[in-house]
């Protein structure tokens, strides 16, 4: 897990971003006493706690498997991004509250073209951070880099939005458009998190590995199986970066161990190539014994061990 250590430098860019974005934002509000410019910097306000989260997340998720974590510390990073998905409820709740308020007293937006030119820059900043951060979320498997960056697309959509909709409060005169604009990006915010929240929670409750992967696996288990081998009980699980899979291997009863050894060494090794960051258990029957067969559900659904066994 020493590359995952690694990553910890881009929480750091992360937190730099979030208070250069907090000090431009914040002064393009108090410059203007625009609703909507107010909206964005709260939001940097929650990328800010979020990356600081992130740091620390993704500090523990490095930590090697230890006495009582023998699976690591991979999960770690679903309750990062579990809890940057509630802070962006919050903030998404922060702005529809004050954007409310300023819909029923509508006031005037003060020096419009100083906010917005400070906005602009806060937003190009995050873009180039969020892309960053992308790229290294999809290169490493980091649920947590990954929901830092859409949070951060979300704040540069969120930008552009208040950029035109205050610009447009100013050259129409209508003042409600300003907090009709927060209370739009308020709502976008919202399905924003909506989505980490998810994607967290689906992490903690063991989901299997994408289809796409599933693929690999069964090509892997085809190509063994005109050797006369066959497989079964396949499970699969993601924790963080870290996949877990296990699956039954059948090899013809008059195998030596030693044969039957190799072989599974060989398997692992095809799965642990086709499928980045995983760890691979298997189990050695011999195939003409029906009780080889009787194992086949292992406590879950019937259909799905079929979707995925060779025969």
């Amino acid at each position: 897990m020493g590359d995952r250590a690694s990553l910890r430098r881009y929480a750091t860019v992360s937190i730099v971003a979030a208070l250069a974005t907090i000090a431009l934002k914040g002064g393009a509000y108090f410059v203007t006493g625009s609703v909507g410019l107010l909206s964005d910097a709260l939001e940097s306000l929650v990328n800010l706690a979020a990356a600081i989260v992130a740091f620390i997340a993704l500090t523990t998720a490095a930590r090697p498997e230890d006495e009582d974590h023998r699976y690591g510390h991979s999960k770690a990073e679903y309750f990062s991004s579990g809890f940057e998905g509630a802070l962006i409820m919050l903030a998404a709740a922060s702005i529809l509250y004050t954007s409310v308020g300023r819909l029923l007293a509508p006031q005037a937006i003060q020096r419009v073209e100083v906010g917005l030119g400070i906005s602009m820059v806060a937003g190009a900043i995050n873009l180039v951070v969020a892309r960053i951060l992308l790229r290294a979320g999809r290169r490493h498997q980091s649920i947590t880099l990954e929901a830092d960056a859409h949070h951060l697309m979300s704040d540069v959509w969120t930008s552009v939005g208040v950029i035109v909709g205050v610009g447009a409060a100013a050259l129409t005169g209508w003042h409600r458009l300003d907090p009709i604009i927060a209370i739009a990006v308020g709502l976008n915010i919202v399905r924003t998190g909506v989505s980490i929240l998810r994607r967290s929670l689906m992490g903690l409750l063991d989901t299997a590995i994408p289809e796409d992967l599933l693929r690999k696996i069964s090509d892997i288990f085809s190509h063994h199986a005109a050797a006369g081998v066959r497989f079964h009980a396949l499970r699969t699980r993601q924790a963080g970066a870290r996949r877990f899979i296990d699956f039954h291997v059948l090899v013809p009863g008059h195998w030596s161990v030693q044969r039957g050894h190799d072989l599974l060494e060989q398997i692992e090794e095809e799965v642990r190539d086709a499928v980045p960051y995983s760890s691979v258990f298997t189990h050695l029957e011999p195939i003409e014994d029906p009780a080889s067969f009787a194992d086949v559900s292992l406590e879950r659904a019937e259909d799905v061990p079929r979707r995925h066994e060779s025969t």
